[in-house]
């Protein structure tokens, strides 16, 4: 999608629907609606606020075409909260594309002529035309959508308006990167696929950044027998495919500060001995769905262009059954050099980040943050719309917070007592891996 800035009018905008968020049916209440009503020229546009029952809520939104002074044949409201915030302009880029069923091209007025607004509304644009397609072909691929949007703002020119932008993009665009890999299919997204896609990540957006700024390793299993992460390598041993390890690294120069981010990538999980039932197997392709958030943050943080030295690291492996497989009672040696008992085969994540995250510390980081899909139980706890966070550090982790919140994510803070250490004690070995 071309999206760009425009100081057209609202009349002069050439577009073919043009998209206003509004808090009040009442055009003497709400300031924007009543220029809408204005420059469209008449009471088309109060006649079908009352016609269709429009209430303004958030939510709702009312289609309408319209002619008078109004260059753009449609026109789009789009309710929005009492309070403005900053994500009025998410919503309406998303609200845009979504009611835009033939208009190929749209025009968002913002709330705010604010940078906040721009890259927000840029972030609604792309993730609602998001398509997952690749697989599918002829006509089963959807047809048309949105090819252009213009946001409508006093000064097109103004440099942080047009970074916003930019960054906007970036952001987006590594959204639906994270999208595509846990998208696809596992026989084509294993281990091997996925490092390698770290790899063509830090690649594509080398033209975008400081030339040497953004690299990518990866290292086999060799090198991880070499770095002794046995329990990484025990979750490998029923499968087919090799495991590996992607280090991308973004250091641009003069950076005071290094974030290291480590992904779980299970590109699948059959839960090993410990077998999942076949409906709870399905979805396990998505259980890389850390490594593909990881692979994502370091791509944005470089178009970005941000002064913080930022690393991710990605353990990638299939947990699957297998003469070789890994069995309950097994004890295996960890990098820390700890012996852990296994207890559930199908606990396999948090073995893979063990040595991962040991690893990673060696880094030297400012912060060490670790994303992954680790286990079900998060959901009986927090439901499906929420993650859990686990962290040693209270400002790291209220700053971790606020950031999620800015971003539209939503997080619950979960204990970390020292009373918990208690279930990880075995019998047999220093620590079993399940409490």
């Amino acid at each position: 999608m071309r999206i760009s800035l425009s100081d057209d009018s609202l009349q002069q905008a050439p577009v073919d629907i043009l998209v206003i968020g509004v808090r009040s049916t009442n055009p003497k209440k709400d300031a924007l609606l009543d220029k809408v009503v204005k420059a469209a020229g008449g009471t088309v546009v109060t006649r079908a606020i009352k016609d269709e029952g429009f209430e303004a809520k958030s939510g709702q939104t009312l289609k309408l075409a319209v002619g008078g002074r109004l260059k753009a044949p449609w026109l789009l409201l789009v309710g929005l909260d009492a309070k403005a915030t900053p994500e009025d302009a998410r919503t309406l880029g998303a609200r845009a594309v979504r009611a835009a069923k033939q208009q190929k091209s749209v025009g968002i007025v913002l709330p705010e002529d604010a940078a906040a607004e721009v890259r927000l509304a840029v972030e609604g644009l792309i993730g609602a035309s998001y398509r997952y397609e690749t697989y599918k072909t002829g006509s089963r691929r959807s047809k048309g959508g949105v090819k252009s949007a213009l946001l409508l703002t006093a000064d097109k020119k103004r440099a942080d308006l047009r970074d916003a932008l930019k960054h906007g993009r970036a952001l987006a665009d590594a959204v639906n990167l994270a999208r595509d890999l846990v998208n696809g299919p596992p026989n084509d997204i294993h281990p091997i696929a996925l490092a390698d896609a770290a790899k063509k990540a830090c690649d594509d957006a080398a033209e975008d950044v400081e030339k040497g700024s953004l690299t990518c390793k990866i290292y086999d299993e060799k090198w991880l027998t070499k770095e002794r992460m046995a329990l990484f390598l025990a979750v490998n041993k029923g499968a087919a495919t090799p495991a590996r390890l992607a280090h991308m690294v973004y250091k641009p120069a003069g950076a005071k500060k290094r974030v290291v981010f480590v992904g779980k990538g299970l590109t699948f999980d059959a839960g090993g001995l410990c077998i999942k039932p076949a409906g709870s197997m399905v979805d396990m392709k998505c259980d890389m769905a850390g490594a593909a958030v990881t692979i994502a943050i370091v791509v944005a943080a470089a178009r970005m262009r941000i002064p913080v030295e930022v690393h991710g690291v990605i353990g990638t492996t299939e947990n699957m059954l297998g003469a070789a497989a890994y069995r309950p009672s097994d004890v295996y040696t960890s990098r820390e050099g700890k012996t852990v008992e296994i207890i559930n085969t199908d606990a396999e994540g948090r073995l893979v980040l063990a040595d991962v995250l040991h690893w990673a510390s060696e880094l030297e980081p400012d912060y060490l943050v670790d994303h992954a899909t680790l286990t079900g139980a998060c959901m009986v706890a927090l439901g499906n719309y929420r993650a859990a966070l686990y962290g040693n550090d209270d400002e790291f982790a209220d700053a971790y917070m606020e950031a999620a919140s800015d971003s539209g994510e939503a997080y619950w803070r979960m204990p970390l007592d020292a009373d918990l250490k208690s279930s990880l004690k075995s019998d047999v070995a220093d620590l079993k891996h399940t409490g």
